[in-house]
Formats: structure tokens, sequence, C-alpha cells
């Protein structure tokens, strides 16, 4: 049972699999801080659905009929006040994630992640904090950003162009995959300071996370040369 006062996370399982959200609804139907508020089986009920039942977190499946979950993300992100979407994937067949993450889902999940990280990732998005680690993202980068890279780049650094330098320093650090303390002791500056600049940046580049950030940085080429994991 939640403690008084604790929050419940709402949760909406969208995935075209009856057995498959079976098995979702189940392994968060165990936490005591997680409710499954609703489930859909097509792209095409997430929005409705999310309207009468106000998830915080959609669960979100990349293959489904009518409408795939790629399109759903983007239409729900697209939203005033959207939940965060964690994408499930297979990794190796669904290359086109990279499109969900530049529309603003929080992260994604392997379907085959075991429970107590699925669980542990519901929480962390419903933070505000996205589930994709470093060196994850640079290896999906890698994977799926090959087509139309020098247009990308151009476009990035256009966009980066915007940040003042102190802002470009943190942003190319969270593209590091550094924490808001490894930020502040590289560049010597508060948490809170840090966490000031991140929410200016964020702001002024009209993102919605961390993930995008980190997006931004490697489109405009400032990861180049990093090791593939820190």
């Amino acid at each position: 049972m939640t403690q008084p006062g604790e929050r419940t996370v709402g949760v909406l399982i969208a995935d075209d699999d009856p057995l498959v959200r079976a098995g979702l609804a189940m392994m968060l139907g165990g936490a005591p801080d997680i409710r499954v508020v609703a489930e859909a089986g097509d792209g095409t009920e997430v929005r409705p659905l999310v309207e009468r039942h106000a998830p915080d977190v959609v669960l979100m499946d990349i293959r489904m009929p009518a409408m795939d979950g790629l399109a759903a993300t983007e239409a729900l992100r697209a939203r005033e006040g959207a939940p965060e979407v964690i994408v499930l994937t297979t990794f190796d067949a669904d290359a086109h994630v990279l499109r969900a993450l530049r529309a603003g889902a929080a992260g994604f999940l392997l379907k085959d992640t075991p429970p107590a990280e699925i669980v542990a990732a519901v929480r962390q998005v419903a933070q505000g904090r996205p589930v994709l680690s470093p060196s994850v993202t640079r290896r999906l980068i890698a994977r799926v950003a090959e087509s139309g890279r020098d247009l990308r780049r151009d476009h990035a650094a256009s966009r980066l162009a915007r940040l003042n330098e102190r802002e470009r320093q943190v942003a190319v650090a969270v593209g590091e995959g550094r924490s808001n303390a490894d930020i502040g002791a590289v560049l010597h500056l508060s948490v809170p300071t840090v966490k000031t600049h991140v929410s200016g940046i964020l702001a002024k580049l009209g993102l919605n996370n961390r993930v995008q950030i980190a997006l931004l940085v490697h489109d405009a080429g400032l990861l180049d040369g990093l090791p593939g994991d820190r």
C-alpha cells in the first residue's frame, strides 16, 4: 500500500498484443505506488484514453496496426500537459525509435527488460527524469542516425547558437551523460545553478527533456571523438 501523502503514478499501456498488455499490467500492478489506469490496443486509442484517464506515463509499443507508436507519440507530445512516454522496442528491429525520442519521448525500454527495471523506469520518468543511459543513447544514435547527417548537423549547430557560452558547456556535458552533480564539479557550478542552466536550455530550444538536449548536441557533432561509454 502507498503511504499517506505518497503519490500514485498512473500508467496507460499501449500495445496491440493482449498478452504483452496483460504481462505489463500484472508486473506494474505489483508496485504499491503504480496504478494501470487504461490499456490501448492501437495508437488511435491513446489520445482519447489519455484525455479520459489522465495518466502520468504511457508505455508505448512501436508496432501497432492502424497508428503506430511513433505517430501516436508525436501526436500526444504535441499537446500541452501531455504525459511522459516510454517507448517499448526490440531495439534491433525498431530503427525508428529515434523519431519518438525527437518527438519528446522520455526514453525507451527493451521488451525483455527485467520487471524491476521497468517499474523503476516508470517511477523515474514520472519524476521527469529520462530513462536513457548515455552509452545506450550514443549506440542508438550511431545505429539509426546515418541518413541526412550533414543537414542535421547544420540545423543542430544553428539551434545551439542561441545558447550563451555557459549554457553551451552545460549542454555538451548533458550530451556526455553527466549528472547535475558531475556537471557542477567539472564547470565549478553549484547543482542549483546547473539545474537553472538546464531549464534555460530547454526553454530556449523548445525541448522537453535532457534526452533531446543530448540528441541535439550529438547532431551538432560536439560529441565526436568521445568514447562510446563513460
